[in-house]
């Protein structure tokens, strides 16, 4: 059983307690810390974004098309749909020639309520470039244009790009052996599912995901080309952090404040990972009851105050995101939610 690592206090009690797995390792593979099951193989969900973009990058894709910064950021991002992101995903599709009639990651309203309700009021509804991962799926169109050969203009690239969330489809062929070089697990054998965006997910477990980021932060371990691209794409991130979530959001809001010595993403269902470039390491977090803003995040708040040089405003910062008080509607502080003592020993 794993071990609880956030607590929700009400008062002077634990209400409610979130269990799960944590892994900390270097780029040779050496565990430097860790807490519950870490060979449990588990889906990622979106927290490998960065390492599905890779291929963009590494290919002569990102470069040709000249995908600035904020592109680049965009393609590694679960973004709020703000009207930033949308313009910027509309603006990766334009370098390929193409418009979101070509995207397949489907239709949802904005993350953020403020910009949904002022959607609303304008009689707008959502297209796909709302959708939290249509920069990930423009990156995808735009590695289309490399891998179609940028020579013959006898190609459609409309009709190349069709399906591409196929596993068998040449685009995703290419990010599956990216994820799998990273990772050094072997996808063939991977349970597999579908994601929320209809992209493989692939079952890895903590323990892998973990070394697939501090090679993702250092380089170390992967291909000179993929080296390359690991580091454009944390350059990028660095300089655009909105880009990767938005208003508000805990990626933002800590590479805001860290810049490049620390790389977050979140995934759906309590997952979460890091590079730590500074200290070589890379982490994945695992929430057994698959919750990411209440959990997931006072996590990995907590591994980058134990594993990230921090000066005093910075440690007060991160202490904010890792013990939260929590207060009701009348904002009385009522209770918090607090990195459990087995989090903090690490």
């Amino acid at each position: 059983m794993n071990p609880v690592l956030v607590e929700a206090w009400r008062g002077d009690a634990v209400e409610s307690a979130h269990a799960g797995a944590i892994a900390v390792l270097d780029a040779d593979g050496a565990v430097v810390a860790s807490l519950g099951d870490i060979d449990r193989p588990i889906f990622p969900r979106s927290a490998v974004k960065a390492l599905q973009a890779l291929p963009l990058v590494e290919s002569d894709a990102a470069e040709r098309l000249r995908l600035n910064d904020d592109e680049l950021a965009l393609a590694c991002a679960s973004h709020n749909g703000e009207p930033e992101h949308v313009r910027t995903a509309a603006g990766m599709l334009a370098k390929a020639g193409v418009d979101a009639d070509v995207l397949e990651c489907g239709v949802h309203w904005p993350y953020l309520d403020t910009v949904s309700r002022a959607m609303t009021a304008r009689g707008e509804t959502p297209t796909a470039l709302n959708n939290n991962c249509s920069g990930k799926h423009a990156g995808f169109v735009c590695l289309a244009c490399g891998l179609m050969g940028w020579n013959d203009s006898g190609l459609d690239l409309r009709q190349y790009v069709k399906g591409y969330v196929s596993p068998e489809h040449p685009v995703m062929r290419e990010v599956t052996d990216a994820l799998q070089s990273a990772t050094g697990f072997d996808l063939s054998r991977a349970r597999r599912g579908v994601d929320g965006c209809s992209i493989p997910t692939f079952a890895i477990p903590l323990r892998r995901l973990a070394l697939a980021f501090a090679r993702f932060g250092t380089g170390r371990g992967l291909r000179a080309g993929e080296a390359r691209a690991a580091k454009r794409l944390r350059e990028a991130v660095a300089k655009s952090p909105f880009m990767v979530a938005g208003t508000g959001r805990f990626d933002t809001r800590v590479m805001e404040r860290l810049g490049a010595r620390a790389f977050c993403k979140v995934g759906a269902e309590g997952v979460y990972c890091a590079s730590l470039p500074e200290r070589g390491l890379g982490v994945a977090i695992k929430i057994d009851d698959g919750n990411n803003a209440r959990a997931a995040e006072v996590a990995m708040a907590a591994m980058i105050e134990a594993f990230v040089t921090l000066n005093d405003t910075e440690a007060t910062f991160m202490r904010g995101l890792s013990d939260v008080p929590l207060k009701n509607w009348n904002g009385i502080e009522v209770g918090a939610l607090r990195a459990a003592q087995a989090l903090r020993s690490l």
